[in-house]
């Protein structure tokens, strides 16, 4: 199956799930969001305190990702667009609690790994109840990302990951989510072989996708965030 192909197969099974998208998993992302704010609301000022005592820095860290890539027409896809080359989805900050020290990337972007130094005491804490993913509901709350979906990357990793991971854009088909398929099964990128897997279990998702499927996943997050695994 060539490349075109295999994206425009892509399309057609996003297109026909973009009822639930537009929908039902509108409804529940809002329900979602909504409630994990308003018990994070309770939270932050404790939070905040304990990143700012560990170390100097905000208490909110935010990143430009990729979202969303509307553009599914077969007209879209065959017409040259200098922004389709340059930005392959809808760009958005990303917010997370801050659980690194400030001059994190100070030699560059790169993975996180196990036992990460630029890590600090309080953000392995943040890491492992997950708690500094928790201000992404607010870029769910504003249509951004949904609850469920693949997890959302740089623009920097995608240029690098589509020259050697095949169907790595189709990833940008649905909008990106905190938790899905490959987040729980692959969890964190270290190495290509992981990115590989990681697509595998995206595309997989977009085959799939409905209520409950997203309800399947949102199952198993609940397990992996009370056993703690897979955080770096």
């Amino acid at each position: 199956m060539t490349a075109s192909r295999s994206v425009s197969d892509a399309w057609c099974r996003t297109a026909l799930n973009d009822r639930y998208a537009r929908g039902m998993q509108r409804g529940l992302d809002v329900a979602i969001a909504g409630a994990a704010l308003s018990f994070f609301a309770l939270l932050l000022p404790l939070l905040a305190l304990a990143i700012k005592l560990d170390s100097r820095g905000p208490v909110f860290y935010s990143q430009t990702r990729i979202g969303l890539n509307r553009r599914r027409s077969k007209q879209a896809h065959s017409v040259p667009d200098r922004r389709k080359t340059l930005i392959p989805g809808r760009p958005f900050r990303v917010w997370k609690l801050r659980t690194m020290v400030c001059d994190a990337e100070r030699n560059g972007p790169r993975w996180a790994v196990r036992n990460d130094d630029r890590v600090t005491r309080t953000g392995r804490f943040l890491r492992r109840s997950r708690l500094d993913e928790v201000p992404q509901f607010w870029n769910v709350l504003c249509g951004e990302m949904s609850v469920v979906g693949p997890r959302p990357e740089r623009l920097c990793f995608i240029n690098q990951f589509e020259q050697d991971v095949p169907f790595y854009r189709e990833r940008l088909l649905v909008r990106p989510g905190i938790t899905g398929l490959a987040q729980i099964e692959n969890g964190y990128d270290c190495d290509l072989e992981s990115v590989r897997r990681k697509v595998a279990l995206d595309r997989r998702y977009i085959r799939e996708i409905g209520l409950w499927t997203d309800v399947r996943i949102l199952a198993r997050t609940v397990r992996v965030v009370l056993r703690g695994s897979g955080a770096h």
